[in-house]
């Protein structure tokens, strides 16, 4: 077969397949045959680049991180809609809408998805461009991440010359879940819910990390449709679930009773979609009525809507149990009798930390009221004092951790309380997957997945038990194989010799990152002597402040860290360092480095800034000294330039260098 027939067939068939699998849901060849064609497409395109086109399967996920986006200016506006609360006020809307059309005017009546509005633009049938909806008539141009949202078609069947659909992103709450869990290992702080997350996703400036997030789209309306003419919304719904679009559940309906008793339902089987959703949106479907009616300086006169209340219920609160999450934040969780909330049965909500509970001086044995927050997590809003049981105490936090008997100590702002263990069993993954961290100790294939199946199955406890694996038990777990045990172990015995600095950063002390690491690895050269420092030896250290001070003496004098050190130095580790400051000619500096540059590479460039006393900063701000400007450059140039900061070329760069 030529190669190019096989590119279109191998482009048309996983067209075919990824449609059914992220618009229909329904698979018809397993992950592994698709990834096969996947993988040879590829291969096809490596031999014949010139052959690739825009709307390949292959494209879907730019290389290129992006500078910023640019503005894109919507040639049908993004209207918002007016909001209603009840159900008089849809009576009232209906009432208007029949006596303005001189009728009975019929409804559509549709889920509203809680997540961000996007413009989809296609030429000829293929996607060329989308936005976000911004303030309706401008919003940002987010077309690679766009394309990385597998449910959004590339080639439609029909090949009208414009069209323009808008639709609702969102991130699934399974999605969002499973990427929760997986940040809290990685000692990552937590999204906050999954409108949020999808919002934060779209606007990532690399195309890669948004395909990671796994979004999805509901397309709910037709902008423009050059050569089609359409007699109401259901129509151009319809015709767009054929140009095989993810389009918005809905149905149609003449009168208020029906309309409300439709809004009623949305709410009622709302957990089963697998999108958020904050409220139902009533519309007109005619679209010649809707012409009639037009729209306000801000909302289109035929639609509305209805926003749906948190629901609220009393429960009495059983017990308070207190768990430790892998940062060591003790989390304090009310025991509730089960009570039903938004579909599903809720018998614990989060108490967030002390503050909160004093606040609400919530007590065990009270009756509170429990909503939602979100959709997704339960929380106690209020206590009913007119029925609290006598002999009632308020509730105080645990001094010392739970799990492993640590102290219990609280962050800077006051907010959180935290276990101060080093080898507290409760944050065991995510200390250990931060310790294998490339920043960290750099140990090659101990990803999350490992850790847990190596802590699963009892062979560490710790990270200095790292140095006591021996291929064969590492083998036997699932997906590694004597090869790749052979390869970790390498890795771990390869670790043993890095720099200081890395051990630092690795043992994740708080308030000590990356940078502070190196730097205290280059003052005082032996893990002995930083154990030996005092508060005011510390703080006499560029970037080192009294909160900083504070923690890394708490921690080096904790009996666990002093433990787990100790068997680091038995197992091998190395605790001295050779990194040098070649000078202090940058101290109190901060610099930026964007575009591309030709005669250094960013870690390089960063390294040398930081071996002479200065900062290497991702953002510009009025503290920022220099910035570095290299080939195409852009927002972080734009906004040295906004604020006067001084820009200088890589040559002017390397001269301060020599």
């Amino acid at each position: 077969m030529d190669y190019r027939e096989e590119l279109k067939q191998l482009r048309e068939t996983l067209a075919e397949h990824g449609y059914r699998y992220y618009v229909l849901d329904d698979p018809t060849i397993s992950d592994f045959e698709y990834d096969r064609l996947n993988r040879r497409l590829e291969e096809l395109e490596a031999e014949h680049p010139e052959e690739i086109t825009p709307d390949s399967p292959t494209q879907r996920i730019g290389g290129k991180i992006l500078e910023g986006f640019q503005p894109y200016a919507h040639e049908v506006p993004l209207e918002s809609l007016q909001d209603v609360f009840d159900g008089d006020e849809v009576a009232d809307f209906c009432g208007r809408m029949d006596e303005a059309l001189g009728g009975t005017v019929e409804y559509s009546v549709e889920p509203k998805v809680d997540g961000l509005s996007v413009a989809l633009e296609y030429r000829d049938g293929v996607f060329v461009r989308g936005a976000t909806r911004g303030d309706g008539r401008v919003g940002e141009d987010v077309t690679e991440n766009l394309k990385t949202i597998r449910s959004i078609p590339m080639v439609l069947p029909e090949k009208l010359p414009r069209l323009i659909v808008r639709g609702e992103v969102y991130m699934s709450r399974a999605v969002f879940e499973e990427i929760n869990a997986q940040r809290e290992v990685e000692g990552k702080a937590l999204m906050a819910n999954p409108r949020n997350a999808a919002a934060g996703s779209l606007r990532q400036l690399d195309p890669k990390i948004c395909a990671e997030r796994k979004l999805d789209i509901q397309i709910f309306n037709l902008q423009l449709a050059e050569g089609r003419e359409f007699a109401s919304h259901a129509e151009t719904l319809d015709y767009l679930r054929a140009q095989r679009f993810k389009v918005i559940p809905y149905g149609t309906f003449t009168g208020t009773a029906a309309v409300q008793a439709e809004i009623d339902r949305i709410n009622d089987e709302r957990m089963e979609y697998p999108f958020d959703i904050d409220g139902a949106v009533v519309k007109v479907n005619r679209l010649t009525d809707r012409a009639k009616l037009g729209s306000t300086a801000k909302c289109p006169k035929w639609a509305v809507a209805y926003k749906y209340p948190p629901e609220k219920k009393p429960s009495r609160l059983i017990d308070i149990v207190v768990q430790v999450g892998r940062t060591g934040v003790l989390t304090p969780k009310a025991v509730l009798e089960p009570v039903r909330l938004a579909g599903t049965t809720v018998t614990n909500a989060t108490l967030h930390n002390q503050d909160y509970i004093t606040e609400k001086d919530i007590r065990i044995g009270d009756t509170v009221i429990v909503q939602k927050a979100g959709e997704i997590i339960p929380e106690i809003v209020e206590v009913d004092f007119t029925k609290r049981p006598e002999g009632t105490t308020p509730y105080l936090l645990p001094e010392c951790c739970p799990v492993c008997g640590a102290p219990a100590v609280r962050d800077e702002d006051g907010a959180a309380l935290r276990c101060a263990g080093a080898e507290c069993p409760a944050q065991l993954l995510r200390n250990i997957t931060h310790f294998a961290s490339r920043s960290a100790m750099d140990i090659e294939h101990l990803g999350p997945a490992v850790v847990q199946q190596l802590v699963e199955s009892g062979l560490i406890a710790n990270v200095a038990d790292l140095y006591s694996l021996t291929a064969e038990p590492v083998a036997q777990l699932d997906r590694m194989g004597a090869k790749s045990a052979e390869n970790l172990i390498k890795a771990i015995e390869k670790s043993k010799g890095n720099d200081l600095g890395k051990l630092i950063f690795g043992l994740g002390i708080r308030q000590v990152g990356e940078k502070a690491a190196k730097t205290l690895a280059m003052h005082f050269k032996t893990m002995d002597a930083l154990m030996a420092a005092t508060e005011e030896e510390l703080t006499e250290i560029n970037d080192v402040g009294a909160i900083t001070a504070r923690c890394i003496v708490d921690y080096l004098a904790s009996d666990q860290s002093r433990d787990l050190i100790d068997r680091l130095k038995a197992a091998g580790v190395n605790m001295a360092s050779t990194a040098e400051l070649v000078d202090e000619r940058f101290a109190g500096m901060t610099f930026v480095l964007t575009g591309t540059l030709e005669r250094f590479d960013r870690k390089t460039a960063q390294a040398m800034i930081e071996e002479r006393g200065g900062k290497a900063a991702g953002s510009v701000s009025k503290k920022t000294t220099y910035v570095v400007a290299g080939e195409a450059a852009g927002s972080k140039l734009k906004k040295a330039l906004e604020l006067g900061i001084p820009v200088l070329t890589e040559d002017e760069f390397a001269d301060l260098l020599k």
